[in-house]
């Protein structure tokens, strides 16, 4: 079983939600996907007239962006992968964290500030994914995920990593334009915590790698077995850099 995490970054570019879509059709396991879509939220919001704010790189989501955050999420990006999906013959079906209150959340509390409606998340209902699964099913999952009081936006990342755990994951992948972790552009294999604290602080990861081997670092203590660093070809090949524990 593997878990596929691609982000809004990447979703957008040409040709890339095809290949995708071949690399999963050809895969030797199950693989369930989580997306992110960041980019087009922002730009959604532009057109709306609502002015995007953070609070140390997470997105403030009110109650308006909230709903423009469901509509890009769950209705445009969703449904296009499962489209470019079941065009490459996939059995794909489209969720979200609220249908069947697959993915439950909490409000996350930020010591800088209110981020509205984001959410962490609490608990993964599994069985239902593994349900699919069995049934040749591969879901695709918007990260909005069921709160007390209504919907939450959760940072993909971390709703990748939940649901790893829950199914009991081989692997979760975070799909990046580039092979992996590189140092003196030879691709590392394997970062443990040490290793990444070391080349972190030689500035061999640095940039927008940092933040990927972070959130890595941060899914593999939460009980992740293992988290891959990798692009498109390295998908095929089964390559890239894998994060692991201790």
């Amino acid at each position: 079983m593997k878990v596929l995490k691609i982000s809004g970054h990447e979703i957008d570019q040409p040709g890339f939600l095809e290949s995708l879509a071949q690399a999963v059709a050809q895969a030797a396991e199950p693989v369930i996907v989580v997306h992110g879509g960041g980019k087009e939220i922002t730009q959604m919001q532009e057109k709306y007239g609502v002015q995007a704010q953070y609070i140390d790189g997470l997105r403030v989501t009110d109650e308006h962006s909230l709903q423009i955050t469901e509509m890009v999420l769950c209705g445009a990006i969703n449904t296009r992968i499962v489209k470019a999906f079941q065009l490459a013959g996939i059995e794909a079906q489209g969720l979200s964290g609220l249908d069947r209150g697959l993915i439950k959340a909490q409000k996350l509390e930020h010591p800088k500030g209110d981020l509205g409606r984001v959410g962490e998340v609490l608990a993964v209902r599994g069985g239902i994914l593994l349900d699919l699964v069995q049934q040749g099913v591969t879901p695709v999952i918007a990260p909005i995920c069921l709160g007390e009081d209504g919907a939450f936006n959760v940072n993909a990342d971390h709703v990748a990593g939940a649901v790893g755990v829950s199914v009991n994951a081989e692997q979760v992948v975070f799909l990046t334009n580039v092979k992996g972790v590189l140092n003196n552009q030879e691709l590392v294999p394997t970062l443990t915590p040490s290793i990444a604290d070391d080349l972190i602080e030689q500035k061999v990861i640095f940039g927008g790698m940092l933040p990927k081997v972070r959130t890595a670092l941060h899914m593999v203590e939460k009980g992740a077995r293992k988290v891959v660093i990798t692009n498109l070809d390295g998908l095929l090949a089964n390559t890239g850099t894998a994060v692991v524990g201790a």
